[in-house]
């Protein structure tokens, strides 16, 4: 299974839209460089499908890529029927480890109160990084077997 970036967001503060910087690189048992949510703890780069992005527009949101504060915006991959454990090859350096699929959102965050609502607690996958690299809109994102 693969999909591809086609935005890498990062922002200075945590609980806000990200901006897509096109280019960012990821620090192995960090994140990505530059990013509030960087850290030595499982959710350290967040994932979230275009796909469930476009769910959001249907629904009358003006919402894009960084919107819900995701790092990587990818296409064409289910993120949120990935399974924890699961290691994916971002471009062609950085290899990831799912550490959580949603998360517990606090009421009224930063994000649903700018957008109305927030896919994150249900769609968005969170990794940690294994290898470090850079990552670039483009990029393929690959779902590695089980070993």
């Amino acid at each position: 299974m693969a999909g591809r970036v086609i935005a890498v967001c990062t922002s200075e503060t945590k609980g806000v839209r990200k901006n897509n910087v096109g280019k960012a690189y990821l620090q192995e048992g960090t994140g990505l460089v530059g990013d509030a949510h960087a850290g030595p703890w499982h959710r350290q780069v967040s994932l979230l499908a275009v796909e469930s992005i476009e769910r959001m527009r249907q629904k009358g949101l003006d919402v894009g890529p960084g919107d819900f504060a995701e790092n990587l915006t990818t296409e064409g991959l289910e993120l949120h029927s990935l399974s924890v454990g699961a290691r994916l090859k971002i471009g062609p350096q950085v290899l990831g480890e799912v550490t959580q699929i949603g998360k517990k959102c606090r009421t009224g965050c930063a994000v649903f109160q700018q957008v109305g609502d927030c896919i994150m607690p249900r769609e968005g996958v969170f990794v940690k990084v294994l290898k470090s690299g850079y990552v670039q809109v483009g990029d393929t994102i690959e779902v590695l077997p089980d070993v």
